[in-house]
């Protein structure tokens, strides 16, 4: 409940909402219990003079009531709404400051869950139970006050059932609390599945991996579908045995009334105002019940929200970066580690002068991509320093410093959206037409662009499957050049085109690199040859650097490296 009470503190919701519903929803459940007071008299004057105000009285308490209480649950309603929207903006806004390593052990249908389908419980529990279990306290306790002012014997009665159900419920609650905990949790994991499939059905498909998927996901489906039969089944429980317990007090009640009618000693009034009382009690019952089941499902989502939210912020920096024009990038004694412990890099530094070309050379998993994680700032080395000019890069306000740099990767990210949403996304400025094309051009994507059917406004689709490979990679270049960053990083991205495509992207990536301190990962000689200076990577060192020919002379490593797999290119070269 702390936690729960912490999560609520944090979005500052409306509590006048609740206040003002909750009162109304008080009001509205004095209301009903006046009814079975004044149906009372209203029974007893049946068979003599019926007074006709007193009736349409009754009859008004009864809209009146049902007016009020309708009032309560649209203003509940509008808190609930606006719990949950400020719920998913504060978890929404953390989602996007989260540092990427998080989202390389966490998959990201877990991370949606969490945000739609946690924060829906929260809500729910907020909105509805707390409220509703307010009502039926005060339902219960009130239709007792009135029961032992008209009867105290008969209300004796209530009392016998009353230790039972709670020995009877409270098990069943509990149980079920812990199901849904467990639910919740495998509901995540198969969301995060599904969505990974789903994103990945070309591989699924070329794979044949539709058997293998289909067994991992009908897993998951039984997995939920038998706590699905626990949960409904102990849900089940609480109804009927309440129910069985309060007909029992229903015939008991009767019975008993009965005999006092006989006797003489309670009207007929009475016993019925009793027994709209007892019907009035058996919804409190049922709602307390379900509120501790709903709190223990909220209690679970609580304790993921706060989870995620307890993720530490990638750090922002707060110096100001002036200007990165001219002045040298270096990496200084950096060593790093991802977050299993082993070390991936190993006292590695470089200088990359004002409008220079690096070159990153060496075998796959040597390091390469983690140095271009560190620039982008996605991690932080454990030791040692990356610097621009006098500027720390890791104290440099976060935003500020991506803003000076372009990345062109090998897989060329692509959002959902139009040509031109992909070409401005992330800038803050207004670009016209003519600007989009002129970048275009430069990037040679402005033919294969005005074919499309819309142009500009073309739908690329998800992740841009509507275009080539080459076409994507040109996109992003564009963009680039349309972000114009001092900083250039291109991340193997020509390495899975095709000749043609290459060629192309070769020449859009030789015109952005013009004037510009360009940090190139590439495994094709033509690529890095020319580079002002090569940084041979291997085992998470930098084992040699010089310009392509000093390696070739001097590195035999590099030497082998160029032999071995960029023999053919030197040939055509």
């Amino acid at each position: 409940m702390r936690n729960f009470l912490g999560l609520i503190s944090r979005i500052h919701p409306k509590y006048w909402q609740l206040g003002v519903g909750l009162a109304l929803g008080l009001v509205a459940t004095v209301f009903q219990l006046l009814v079975p007071h004044f149906a009372q008299t209203l029974i007893n004057q049946l068979g003599h003079h019926v007074d006709t105000v007193f009736v349409v009285g009754v009859i008004g308490l009864f809209v009146l009531s049902a007016l009020v209480s309708a009032g309560s649950g649209t203003i509940l309603g509008f808190f609930g709404e606006d719990v949950v929207a400020k719920l998913r903006t504060l978890m929404w806004d953390k989602i996007l400051r989260l540092p990427v390593g998080y989202y390389e052990n966490t998959k990201s249908g877990e991370v949606s869950s969490r945000l739609v389908n946690d924060t829906t419980q929260v809500k729910d529990l907020l909105a509805n139970s707390v409220p509703q279990m307010a009502t039926s306290i005060l339902q219960l306790f009130g239709a007792l006050a009135f029961m032992l002012v008209m009867d105290w014997r008969m209300t004796l009665l209530m009392f016998v059932a009353v230790p039972l159900v709670l020995l009877v419920i409270m098990p069943v609650a509990n149980q079920s609390r812990k199901i849904a905990f467990g639910r919740q949790d495998a509901l995540a994991g198969f969301n995060g599945e599904a969505n990974e499939v789903i994103g990945e059905v070309r591989l699924v498909k070329s794979s044949t991996a539709e058997p293998v998927e289909a067994q991992r996901g009908h897993a998951r489906v039984d997995a939920l579908y038998q706590l699905g039969l626990k949960e409904a089944m102990y849900d089940s429980i609480a109804g009927p045995v309440m129910t069985m317990v309060m007909m029992g007090m229903v015939v008991g009640m009767l019975a008993y009334g009965a005999n006092r009618i006989a006797q003489g000693t309670m009207t007929m009034g009475t016993l019925f105002s009793f027994l709209m009382y007892l019907v009035q009690m058996i919804s409190p019952f049922t709602t307390l019940g379900q509120f501790f089941t709903s709190l223990g499902k909220a209690s679970g989502s609580t304790a993921r929200i706060q989870e995620l939210l307890m993720v530490p912020d990638e750090p922002q920096g707060t110096a100001a970066l002036d200007s990165v024009s001219g002045q040298t990038l270096a990496m200084n004694d950096v060593n790093f580690s991802y977050a299993d412990g082993e070390q991936v890099l190993h006292d590695v530094s470089f200088v990359a002068e004002p409008n220079k070309v690096i070159a990153f050379a060496g075998p796959s998993g040597g390091g390469k991509s983690t140095i271009f994680g560190l620039i982008e700032r996605y991690y932080t080395p454990q030791s040692g320093r990356i610097t621009l000019g006098d500027h720390d890069v890791n104290q440099v306000d976060l935003t500020a410093w991506r803003q000076q740099i372009g990345l062109v990767s090998q897989d060329a990210p692509i959002m959902a959206g139009t040509v031109r949403y992909n070409l401005t996304y992330g800038l803050t400025g207004d670009y016209d037409d003519e600007r989009l094309w002129q970048v275009l051009l430069m990037a040679y994507a402005e033919d294969f662009v005005r074919r499309l059917p819309d142009g500009l406004d073309t739908q690329v689709g998800e992740r841009g499957v509507k275009l080539s490979g080459g076409q994507r990679q040109r996109i992003a270049i564009a963009r680039a050049f349309l972000r114009d960053p001092q900083i250039l990083m291109l991340d193997e991205a020509t390495a899975s085109l095709d000749s043609e495509s290459e060629m192309m992207v070769q020449k859009a990536l030789t015109k952005l690199m013009h004037n510009r301190t360009t940090l190139v990962i590439a495994h094709r000689l033509s690529t890095i040859v020319n580079a002002d200076q090569i940084y041979f990577i291997e085992q998470g060192t930098v084992s040699g650097h010089g310009t392509h020919d000093e390696l070739v002379a001097h590195h035999d490593l590099y030497r082998e490296y160029v032999e071995n797999q960029f023999g053919h290119e030197e040939q055509s070269a």
